[in-house]
């Protein structure tokens, strides 16, 4: 059963399927709860449009994170979301991230739900500082705090340096049949027959940024998984559908391995402007416009940083029992 607390009235939702399908993946669940009472509390937060379950685990436990975020991330048998974000302690920062995609993948970085950890550890006393760190598998990150009416409204990222070097991606330069051993920008791409070109980035996770004349009728649902799984990608890649609209605003669409299509992706975004920089089609600081909304993104190129600056929205607080979900 889960229960959401909204503003003024309680939504239950009896769960009763033991499977979840998405992404034609089946998850098999198995039994998770840890024996000291079945329910977690979590809250749904979104930033633009990109939406995670987020588990305090400082009085939380969630034992096998990669099937629960499975089975509630599915937006018919679960409670709908892109994936489950684990707020945690750390010993080398002030808070710690885990994250899991849909598919119950572990990411390594999340540029949306980073600002939306900043936004709970805040908005519910877990700080009262507006500048915090915190500790993800891609490195230890700053952020910055915008604070109105005491109520986080937006959050800078500092994300760190973009990674060019195709190995370090990681990508196959051969499979891409890039030129030389430098980085990876407007080179030619193969994918299901069609003809591209593409530049890569990795911004603690590897993206593939592909120009198209229409973004907003490119069936992404077609192409993606075909770049998300193409032998060029080792590890699997995020992939950005992009549109120069001036030399300060993009227009983007993204398909994210092991989630699908997502209404936005900060890293992404970090890694368009990157792109479009390194071509040429932008200056270092861009409006991002994705389906969710926009994000500012600023490539420090003295400082070798990007910065990325966007809202975070808490959307509801619940408590779900996972015995419910157990098969």
């Amino acid at each position: 059963m889960i229960t959401v607390e909204l503003d003024n009235f309680s939504l239950k939702e009896i769960c009763q399927s033991g499977q979840c399908f998405r992404m034609k993946k089946l998850c098999k669940m198995e039994t998770y709860a840890d024996g000291n009472g079945d329910s977690m509390k979590f809250t749904k937060m979104h930033g633009i449009g990109n939406d995670y379950v987020y588990v305090n685990c400082f009085t939380e436990q969630v034992r096998d994170p990669e099937q629960v975020s499975c089975r509630i991330s599915d937006r018919h048998f679960g409670i709908g979301s892109d994936g489950l974000v684990l707020i945690k302690p750390s010993s080398v920062a002030d808070f710690k991230m885990e994250i899991y995609n849909a598919d119950g993948s572990r990411a390594k970085m999340c540029g949306n739900g980073i600002r939306c950890v900043a936004k709970y550890v805040y908005d519910y006393g877990l700080t009262d500082r507006t500048d915090i760190t915190v500790e993800t598998d891609s490195g230890i990150k700053t952020l910055h705090l915008t604070v109105e009416n005491q109520k986080v409204k937006l959050v800078e990222v500092d994300m760190g340096a973009p990674i060019l070097i195709p190995e370090e991606i990681p990508v196959d330069a051969g499979a891409i049949k890039a030129a030389g051993d430098g980085p990876i920008v407007n080179q030619p791409m193969t994918v299901n027959g069609k003809d591209y070109r593409v530049t890569c980035v990795s911004m603690g996770n590897p993206h593939c940024i592909v120009p198209v004349e229409d973004v907003d009728g490119l069936k992404i649902e077609e192409i993606g998984p075909f770049f998300e799984r193409h032998p060029a990608f080792p590890a699997r890649v995020n992939t950005e559908f992009i549109r120069v609209i001036d030399s300060d605003t993009v227009q983007m669409r993204v398909w994210e391995r092991g989630s699908g299509e997502t209404l936005a992706c900060g890293t992404g975004a970090c890694a368009v402007a990157v792109a479009c920089s390194l071509n040429g089609w932008t200056g270092d600081e861009v409006t991002v416009r994705l389906l969710g909304g926009d994000l500012r993104i600023r490539w420090d190129k003295e400082r070798r940083t990007v910065f990325m600056t966007g809202p975070a929205t808490v959307v509801f607080d619940g408590e779900i029992d996972l015995a419910d979900f157990a098969s």
